[in-house]
């Protein structure tokens, strides 16, 4: 088993993915803090908005004034997939890169196929639905099941879709997601590895009850510090699941994720006050003491017994794949 990072090894982590961190209460409007991405000399908001929640919303007016004023503000990494509310969440946010926002933005889209033509069409509607011709990282969507890496990279599979983007200027940067099993992360980086392979991101959950069960930041994390691979932190509130348990409050969970050595923190923000609350912890973000990491620590342990509230490891709830198999192409 891979230790958790401990906090020398952290600081050595920091200078490696270009951490900053501003003082709180220096001025006003504090710059949202800018982190690297491994080692593609890109960086990026140390915070980014997820785009799950965009098709959720309303009316396209509210989701397009979400994306604009998180830019406006500093947040400049989006997420996005090719199956979020049917590819509403990827047309809206469309909407919102046009009239020049598009070049303030790093833009990330996921795609599900597991064979290269699923993935190529995948690919095409992505880049039509958000208005685009190129994608600053694409990342292959839920490597959640067992095949995931032996179907990936088998002759004419995804990778190789992705890898053609990529040759094509359609694809900057290539990575993959999972949020099921860090045994399953550490199987698909080792598959990249026999085929010669590098992930430039990896995108998984971090957060104050992963640390205590299954853990991916014991398992993974260290690994991609080690091969300077772009660390995308995910469910830093258990798609909200943590906040429901009193564990711990949004912005310690926030601030929590955002002292891992993180290239960024994706959240869910659906509302204006929810992008306040993103950008105040952002804005005065200071890293975690030791006596404040172990106390969080401590006293979220009893929540985290066998993943109760960590839904996305121990059940199918937030596994799409699963129950829209047809997403994965045949195979």
């Amino acid at each position: 088993m891979r230790p958790m990072l401990r906090r020398r090894e952290f600081i050595g982590s920091a200078v490696l993915f270009g951490i900053t961190a501003t003082l709180p209460n220096t001025r006003a409007a504090s710059p949202v803090p800018r982190r690297k991405l491994g080692r593609t000399g890109e960086t990026i908001s140390g915070v980014g908005i997820g785009g799950a929640h965009l098709g959720g919303l309303a009316s396209d007016a509210e989701a397009v004034s979400l994306v604009r004023r998180a830019i406006d503000e500093g947040i400049d990494f989006l997420d996005n997939c090719w199956d979020y509310h049917g590819g509403k969440s990827e047309e809206r946010m469309g909407q919102a890169l046009r009239d020049g926002y598009r070049e303030r933005a790093f833009l990330m889209t996921k795609i599900d196929g597991r064979d290269a033509r699923t993935a190529t069409r995948q690919i095409e509607e992505s880049l039509r639905r958000l208005g685009t011709d190129r994608l600053d990282l694409l990342q292959l969507h839920e490597v959640i099941h067992d095949d995931d890496p032996e179907r990936a990279f088998a002759p004419k599979g995804a990778i190789e879709a992705m890898q053609e983007a990529q040759r094509q200027g359609k694809a900057r940067w290539l990575g993959f997601t999972g949020h099921k099993s860090p045994a399953l992360h550490l199987r698909m980086l080792d598959a990249a590895q026999k085929h010669g392979f590098r992930f430039d991101a990896v995108q998984l959950p971090l957060n104050v009850l992963d640390a205590h069960y299954d853990s991916f930041e014991r398992l993974v994390l260290p690994r991609l510090v080690a091969e300077d691979i772009g660390v995308l932190g995910m469910k830093s509130m258990g798609n909200g699941l943590i906040l429901a348990s009193k564990a711990a409050s949004a912005s310690e969970c926030l601030r929590y994720a955002m002292s891992l050595p993180t290239s960024v923190v994706i959240t869910g923000i659906d509302s204006p006050a929810v992008l306040d609350q993103a950008l105040e912890v952002a804005r005065a973000y200071t890293p975690l003491t030791d006596a404040e990491r172990e106390a969080l620590l401590g006293r979220t342990a009893r929540f985290a017994e066998r993943g109760a509230w960590e839904k996305y490891k121990t059940s199918r709830t937030f596994d799409s794949t699963s129950r829209h198999p047809e997403w994965l192409g045949p195979g």
